[in-house]
């Protein structure tokens, strides 16, 4: 077990925890998940480039009427990923707080 590079970084683990408290198949809007992890555009999109190229989202872009709408959505991939970040990050406090458990 060990930290996943591209998760690790702090909005991107955001993101994908954010997009993980959704259904398999439910999406975010960009602007929603912009709202949630309180970044800019061009932050949220580089971040969203990243997450898409290592295959952990699908950002599908889309107009309804004359409006564009982005709506993302992890990827199984991605959420195995994410899940053993999280394993590997539990297992790091688990060994600290034995550690100190110890003294």
């Amino acid at each position: 077990m060990s930290a996943d590079d591209i998760i690790h970084q702090s909005i991107r683990l955001r993101i994908m925890a954010a997009l993980n408290t959704l259904e398999r198949r439910e999406a975010l809007e960009f602007t929603q998940l912009k709202a949630m992890i309180e970044t800019t555009d061009g932050n949220l999109g580089a971040h969203l480039d990243t997450l898409a190229k290592a295959g952990y989202v699908d950002v599908e872009k889309l107009f309804i009427g004359r409006r564009p709408r982005t709506r993302i959505r992890a990827t199984t991939i991605g959420r195995r990923a994410f899940r053993g970040h999280i394993a590997f990050l539990r297992k790091i406090i688990g060994e600290a707080e034995a550690t100190r458990g110890r003294k």
